[in-house]
C-alpha cells in the first residue's frame, strides 16, 4: 500500500509542476500561483510521510 501512495504522490507532484509551468508560459500568474500552492502542499505531505522527493530551491518552504 505504501508504494501505491508514494507513486500517486509523485504523479500528482509531477502533474502540478507541469501545470504550473504551462500557466507560467501562458502568463497566467493566478494559475501559476495556485499550482505553486499545490506543489508546496504535496511536498509537505511527502515530508510528513518520509517520502524523499527532489525539489528545487524555489520550492523549499520558508520557516
Amino acid at each position: 500500500m505504501g508504494d501505491v501512495f508514494d507513486e500517486e504522490l509523485r504523479e500528482q507532484l509531477a502533474e502540478a509542476r507541469r501545470l504550473r509551468a504551462l500557466a507560467r508560459e501562458a502568463g497566467d500568474e493566478d494559475g501559476a500561483q495556485a499550482y505553486e500552492g499545490r506543489v508546496t502542499q504535496l511536498l509537505r505531505i511527502a515530508a510528513h510521510h518520509g517520502i524523499a522527493v527532489a525539489h528545487s530551491v524555489d520550492e523549499e518552504e520558508e520557516d
